[in-house]
């Protein structure tokens, strides 16, 4: 586990639970579904940081899985740790996007 790159990146306390549950016992393999149940907090929250776990590269696709025309993903701690290479981009082979606000446009008062 980098600790160093959780630190900067990812300091909600949801995903270091979530980094914890997928570490326990030698390393776990789940899914968001899983992983909701477990932490007893809603499926919506739980897939928006694991998406952001995967990203980071602290967490990594292990295996996919249809159930009833979707598919479930399942994901574990990633095995280096989340260190970046040498590329610019993690461990999964993403690059790492700076999230930027969208500009709003003027809007025009009447009178």
């Amino acid at each position: 586990m980098n600790w160093q790159l959780l630190a900067r990146a990812n300091t909600h306390p949801l995903r270091i639970s979530i980094l914890e549950v997928l570490g326990m016992d030698g390393g776990r393999t789940l899914s968001p579904s899983d992983l909701s149940y477990e932490l007893r907090t809603p499926l919506s929250n739980v897939n928006y940081h694991v998406t952001e776990l995967r990203r980071s590269g602290l967490v990594e696709l292990a295996r996919e899985r249809p159930v009833r025309g979707a598919t479930e993903h399942f994901y574990r701690e990633a095995l280096n740790g989340g260190a970046p290479n040498g590329n610019g981009s993690s461990s999964n082979g993403h690059s790492r996007r700076r999230s930027t606000p969208k500009k709003r446009r003027a809007r025009a008062h009447s009178a």
